[in-house]
């Protein structure tokens, strides 16, 4: 009975150990999630990241392993920013240069990111030829008063250089110093430069003179600090209108100074010296206006000034020319301003250009501080009418006039002209004064002020 007893509990035993071991094996094997992981397709995560790591450094994507994943595709790069126009790039140079001058006057204050540009004070836009877009055409500083921020130079790089669509610059009375840039040459549309009255130092600005000969049309660098010797290619250059006066420019003026087809012009207040050029006569198509004033040009008139048969100013005051009035003088047919004051003029007034008709119908013609000894009838109506102007001269029987002394000293030194022969030659003789032509014309209103005067003043000039 006991022996019976011991086998059944030693087979329990065996019993309990043979289901223990089986239970323990079927546990620590892993239960497929799916049929494909079941059929032994699906890699476990390791090998999984190790496939991925192999493409990722290159180590190709085949192998036992089976194919490598699909790429995925390639986002495309966002499309480029769209390119700035005409107007946007002006207004970041415009925007640029308010942030960095002083301003007393305000004269930018619309220059800000809540105005538009075209409403920007002193900014003139426009369509671009061959565009529909709209451009900055012209900027217009004149007057402003403005200088470089916190006492540094005001250049014009910066703001000319870089709005190339600029039809005219104008920026008369501030504080601009420097070079002029050479980009302007290549703005297509340029033609109008004025940089008067600023604090431009220097030689002529030969840059300047690179313009194609059909673009550049007016120059003003008046009322500044260049010198040197006024150069020959300014004269070759289709400018209507070259003032370059009130700087110090000195030595003789080209000899091709009367190839320019320049309407007006103004040298005065330098230091210009030698004759006024014969060439002049070749601007008789166009010369309208001139200033001589101011300088120390010196001996005689050449007789082909009468050639100048559209000028109506005509200015050499103030000078040490010395010789007669050339003949040549009747035929100056629209003078109307007509200044030969302050120099050794010396002789007889001719009749012929006192009954020009720009001079007699409320012209001005002045003669004063010179040494003339006589005028005849005609001239002593224009006296007598105030048109006419010879105080102090040597004139017998007029009040005002220098000392007999003074007038005998300068007549004991007086030399005669060189092309003496030639100031009795009248290119259009008999052209105003044909038999039973009356003298006496029409009143007319006095000549408005001529352009060429305006630029003697410093500031903005209106043309």
């Amino acid at each position: 009975m006991i022996e019976t007893k011991s086998l059944s509990f030693f087979s329990l035993l065996v019993f309990a150990l043979f289901f223990l071991h089986f239970h323990l094996q079927v546990n620590s094997q892993h239960i497929a999630a799916s049929e494909r992981e079941a059929l032994g397709l699906e890699q476990s995560e390791p090998e999984t990241e190790r496939k991925a790591l192999e493409i990722i450094i290159g180590s190709g994507g085949g192998g036992s392993g089976g194919p490598s994943p699909a790429p995925s595709p390639a986002s495309c790069p966002p499309p480029p920013p769209k390119p700035l126009s005409r107007l946007d790039k002006a207004r970041r140079v415009l925007l640029k240069f308010a942030a960095n001058i002083d301003d007393p006057n305000c004269y930018t204050k619309t220059w800000n990111s809540q105005t538009d540009t075209c409403q920007f004070n002193g900014i003139r836009c426009g369509i671009y030829p061959n565009s529909n877009e709209r451009a900055v055409a012209g900027i217009d500083l004149n007057t402003a008063g403005v200088s470089g921020k916190n006492g540094n130079a005001l250049s014009l790089y910066g703001i000319l250089d870089s709005i190339p669509e600029l039809t005219f610059f104008h920026v008369n009375s501030n504080n601009f110093s420097g070079a002029v840039p050479s980009e302007i040459l290549k703005f297509t549309y340029f033609y109008e430069l004025d940089i008067s009255n600023n604090k431009f130092s220097g030689e002529f600005p030969m840059d300047v003179l690179k313009f194609s000969s059909k673009q550049l049309i007016f120059l003003d660098i008046r009322f500044n600090r260049y010198h040197g010797a006024v150069p020959p290619q300014l004269f070759n250059l289709n400018l209507d209108v070259i003032f370059i006066n009130n700087n110090q420019f000195s030595g003789y003026l080209p000899e091709n100074f009367g190839s320019t087809p320049a309407r007006y012009l103004t040298f005065a207040n330098n230091l210009l010296t030698g004759p006024i050029p014969k060439s002049i006569g070749n601007a008789s198509k166009t010369l309208t206006e001139v200033l001589f004033l101011g300088n120390q040009f010196d001996g005689c008139l050449p007789y082909e000034i009468g050639y100048l048969k559209r000028a109506t100013v005509f200015d050499v005051s103030n000078n040490h020319l010395t010789g007669p009035i050339p003949q040549s003088f009747a035929c100056l047919e629209k003078i109307r301003f007509l200044n030969l004051a302050q120099n050794k003029f010396y002789g007889k007034v001719p009749e012929s250009v006192c009954v020009l008709p720009g001079i007699r119908n409320n012209g001005n013609f002045s003669l004063s501080d010179n040494y003339f000894t006589e005028v005849g009838p005609e001239c002593w109506k224009l006296i007598k009418s105030k048109v006419l102007d010879v105080s102090k001269n040597c004139i017998p029987g007029l009040s005002n006039q220098k000392s007999p002394k003074e007038c005998y000293d300068f007549k004991c030194k007086v030399k005669p002209c060189q092309n003496q022969q030639s100031l009795s030659y009248v290119p259009c003789k008999g052209y105003w004064q044909k038999e039973g032509e009356s003298s006496v014309s029409k009143a007319s209103s006095a000549p408005s002020e001529p352009v060429t005067y305006k630029s003697l003043k410093p500031h903005r000039l209106r043309l």
